[in-house]
């Protein structure tokens, strides 16, 4: 699962490559003959999105899209399949039917830096999603103290469409988003540094030192099913990879993550979507760690987590073969053990009922060979593709069918003395902690009640005393106020969206804070499971840690700093209590909900982003906004 970086497994649906600038040009290219959007979509999606099946985006909620990100999924998404055949006239005609009144794609209103200072490092840069090579979400060096928090307030905000997690190195600020643009902005104004257009993605960039690039700075960013590497300093391509999978659902969520002179890049799927259509040859996606060398961006080797290669099982309802095993993708950002030389990735679940041990586990891969050290398989059988739960039982339904609990948040390797330990969060609720060397699980603690939405969604952190961990159980809350009807997969109960802290060597319960029942305002949530007046608690975001604070964030938009040995709660802001008028131009722009990789902490600032548009159809806006929090004095 998102990030899943990118996005978690549903929003794959609505996901792709951005084709920037190019619905007005295909919107000229229509012709008389060509059939309306309509006629196209209900030709070729309406079975899947009206009446959305499961996590399938619905009309209502494709239509707060931008018309380039629906071009996009159709022309290099992972829709593109279904848009087989059709012209980019029928394509733009689909747009313009799905999102007649979208807003407009924000271009040409970047406000340009009066200068451009060199990129140099700083004392408290947070390069990569995890802030290190071990996951942990930790900030050691802040800027600013526990005491100050509570001072915090919004210096700058700037919009964009699904925008992703930000990276800091000294006065500049990182960042891709869903509409195609790759951002260097200014940490202090927000101003733009360099803007490259053709780079969407939700993957979490990593900056690091490199003599490849002439500045001496490269930034590695993962788009589809490539890797681009740009010098930091000036955006411009230093190189860019080939498709690192031919798997037309491949692509990839979690950030790639750069070590030494190599990068291990996650690559995950979107076949559990495609697999609800009844004549979809279900299933033969194998998740993957790739590894490039840094220079050239070339492959260096490929480990699968299903070892066995897909063979034919039988065939589905409408006579399709199927085949399996097919799944384990890799959603989050992988783990690096430089002095054990492995990397650590957690898998996504199975698609069909062939066993595999590779699924729903925990996996140690050799850096230099790609030879896989060990797994853990936490949750076997764990069977699930979209269009088999509510009463449905599509044509590629497995049996036995999964909860769907597989792990979209990366492992984080603790340190302590001489002790080291690897904790992992699945969607189940569960953490577990796993012995680094031999991956035997030591320990395994409940969170939460866990659902096809977690439970442990999209991350947790460790500043090296405690672990901890947001918890979802989004469904829960969904189901308590009527928005969804509960699955067969899910736990009864009212859910407990929740904080908590671990102890990290033996998973003991250190405190746990539910999250507040507090008011918030979804302006630009149309989803077809939003009632007025109901906010969605669900504590799904990755956490972000400074010394003595843990900053986490929940589904109705409120950003909370607690203090990390009690849990108390020193500072709340809610986003969605205001608008703001954008440094590019965007006036009242609303906020909404908190979601994906979390908050970003560098240099005495705090970025959060709000309005992500993620796969709990809560609270996400068509435009996302990144708050930076400051103190009044910087």
């Amino acid at each position: 699962m998102d990030t899943r970086h990118w996005v978690h497994q549903a929003a794959f649906l609505i996901a792709g490559a951005a084709l920037v600038g190019a619905v007005p040009a295909l919107a000229q290219q229509q012709t008389s003959g060509v059939p309306s959007g309509a006629e196209i979509f209900n030709a070729r999606c309406k079975d899947c999105h009206e009446p959305a099946i499961e996590r399938a985006p619905s009309r209502s909620e494709m239509a707060i899209l931008t018309r380039t990100d629906i071009v996009a999924a159709l022309t290099n998404g992972i829709m593109k399949d279904k848009a087989a055949g059709l012209s980019s006239a029928e394509i733009a005609a689909v747009a313009q039917f799905l999102a007649p009144g979208a807003q407009p794609d924000i271009a040409g209103r970047d406000p340009m830096c009066s200068t451009q200072p060199a990129l140099r490092p700083a004392r408290g840069d947070w390069p990569s999603m995890g802030a290190d090579a071990n996951s942990s979400r930790f900030q050691p060096d802040p800027g600013l103290a526990a005491s100050d928090v509570p001072k915090l307030t919004v210096k700058w905000a700037f919009a964009m469409p699904g925008g992703g997690q930000p990276v800091v190195v000294g006065d500049y600020l990182f960042m891709t988003n869903r509409g195609g643009k790759f951002y260097a902005l200014d940490t202090r104004t927000g101003c733009v540094h360099w803007a490259v257009d053709g780079v969407p993605s939700r993957a979490t960039p990593s900056i690091v030192r490199s003599r490849v690039s002439p500045s001496g700075w490269l930034a590695v960013v993962g788009t589809s099913r490539t890797v681009h590497a740009l010098d930091a300093q000036t955006g411009k391509e230093i190189w860019r990879s080939e498709p690192l999978e031919s798997h037309s659902a491949a692509g990839i969520s979690g950030a790639p993550v750069v070590s030494g002179e190599q990068i291990f890049v996650p690559l995950s799927s979107g076949e559990e979507g495609l697999a609800s259509q009844p004549n979809y040859a279900c299933c033969s996606f194998r998740g993957s760690l790739v590894a490039l060398e840094l220079k050239t961006g070339h492959k260096q080797w490929q480990t699968y987590t299903i070892s066995e290669p897909p063979h034919p099982l039988r065939s589905n309802a409408n006579g399709i073969t199927m085949h399996g095993p097919a799944g384990g993708a890799i959603w989050a950002a992988p783990t690096v053990d430089a002095r054990r030389g492995v990397v650590y990735v957690v898998t996504g679940d199975s698609y069909t009922e062939a066993k595999t041990d590779g699924t729903d586990a925990i996996i140690a891969i050799d850096m230099k060979s790609g030879a896989v050290r060990w797994k853990n398989q936490v949750t076997p059988d764990d069977n699930y593709v979209l269009g088999c739960t509510g009463g449905a039982h599509g044509a590629n339904c497995p049996t036995p069918f999964g909860p769907d609990f597989d792990f979209g948040a990366s492992a984080v390797l603790i340190k302590r003395f001489f002790r080291t330990v690897l904790v992992a969060g699945q969607k189940s609720g569960l953490v577990y902690g796993v012995d680094p060397d031999s991956g035997r699980t030591l320990w395994s603690t409940v969170v939460g009640q866990g659902s096809s939405l977690g439970g442990i969604e999209w991350g947790i952190g460790s500043d090296h005393q405690y672990v901890y961990v947001p918890n979802s159980d989004v469904n829960q809350l969904h189901n308590l106020h009527g928005l969804k009807r509960p699955t067969s997969a899910e736990r009864p109960g009212n859910g407990n969206p929740s904080l908590s802290a671990l102890h990290p060597f033996t998973g003991k319960l250190v405190w746990q804070i539910p999250a507040p029942e507090a008011p918030c305002q979804y302006a630009g949530d149309r989803s077809k499971d939003y009632v007025p007046g109901v906010c969605i608690r669900a504590q799904s975001a990755a956490p972000g840690i400074i010394p003595g604070l843990v900053f986490s964030g929940t589904l109705d938009g409120w950003i909370r700093a607690y203090d990390a040995r009690t849990g108390k709660i020193i500072w709340t802001f809610s986003t969605t209590a205001q608008t703001y008028d954008t440094v590019n131009g965007v006036h009242s722009q609303p906020g909404g909900s908190i979601d994906g990789m979390g908050p970003t902490i560098a240099h005495g600032m705090v970025y959060v982003m709000s309005g992500f548009n993620g796969a709990s159809r809560t609270g996400g806006n068509g435009v996302n906004v990144l708050l930076a929090f400051g103190l009044p004095s910087h």
